[in-house]
């Protein structure tokens, strides 16, 4: 990474600090106590070393169980592609919103460099699951199931006034407690039992004046029931193979660790936000 000549020399001796930096949430404040260098000194070489970002090395892997995710920053998103086995982050994108081609361009490029994706769990986001379908439409798709069941929640709130809420609150709410085949085909059996009895509430529409148009009277129950409807063939495919995480909690997690050190280092530009993201991802890899 370094050359031997002495001002490279002088960043690779420097490069401890800067690790503990990055990855452990060390201040300036802090690291001029331990280092011995000054603060004008360490952010100095921090920044000439966040220019030398590399890219994130693509390792060659079969049966690849992806955890697929974007996260929101000030002025960019950043995508990431993760192996589940081990977290190992393969991709990331920068971009400014979860673009279908780009996102198609990644998973073309992935399966072009030796990844052999078997599945992708994502949160279900359209753009996502149209470019899973045309780059790698033989994978398994996963959906989140805390990502169903915590938006169904929000929805449904926390006391439903009508009884078809509260049955599929009850329901939701046991999502994650699925782990057998028998569980699954027991919680199929009461969501379709349940839309079966209260049909009628669901359907039922109201003429809105303004748009000259029916609406879903309960709106919210409504998109509860679509969400889980539309997401239901995808939902246990870890049932079948263990390998498939059902939830993206571990990329959620990664991208929560890393939104926590980029925020003790405020001031940074929108390229050294970049750059230390890129440094995180290939330090985290390294670990």
């Amino acid at each position: 990474m370094f050359t031997q000549n002495r001002p490279e020399q002088r960043l690779k001796n420097r490069f401890v600090w800067f690790k503990k930096w990055i990855l452990e949430r060390h201040t300036y404040k802090t690291l001029t106590r331990d280092s011995g260098y000054s603060k004008d000194t360490l952010q100095r070489t921090f920044y000439a070393i966040l220019e030398q970002a590399t890219k994130v090395k693509i390792i060659q892997r079969n049966n690849v169980n992806l955890r697929m995710d974007a996260t929101y920053f000030e002025k960019f998103c950043l995508v990431c592609y993760q192996d589940d086995f081990d977290g190992y982050t393969q991709l990331i994108r920068f971009t400014d919103k979860e673009d279908y081609f780009e996102m198609k361009e990644d998973l073309e490029n992935l399966i072009k460099l030796g990844i052999q994706i078997e599945s992708v769990t994502t949160d279900g986001h359209k753009s996502i699951l149209k470019a899973i379908k045309k780059a790698v439409p033989d994978a398994k798709v996963q959906r989140c199931l805390v990502h169903i069941q915590r938006m169904c929640l929000i929805w449904l709130t926390r006391f439903p006034k009508h009884i078809a809420g509260q049955e599929l609150r009850s329901l939701v709410l046991m999502l994650l407690k699925i782990k057998t085949e028998n569980d699954k085909t027991f919680w199929i059996q009461e969501f379709n039992q349940w839309f079966s009895r209260h049909k009628e509430y669901i359907n039922e529409k109201t003429f809105n004046q303004e748009t000259d148009r029916y609406w879903y009277t309960h709106k919210l129950l409504r998109r509860s029931y679509s969400t889980i409807k539309s997401a239901l063939p995808n939902m246990f495919h870890y049932l079948q193979n263990s390998n498939i995480p059902k939830t993206t909690n571990g990329i959620d997690g990664y991208f929560s660790h890393l939104k926590n050190h980029l925020d003790i280092h405020r001031g940074l530009t929108t390229k050294n936000r970049m750059n230390f993201i890129k440094w995180y991802v290939f330090l985290t890899n390294e670990k």
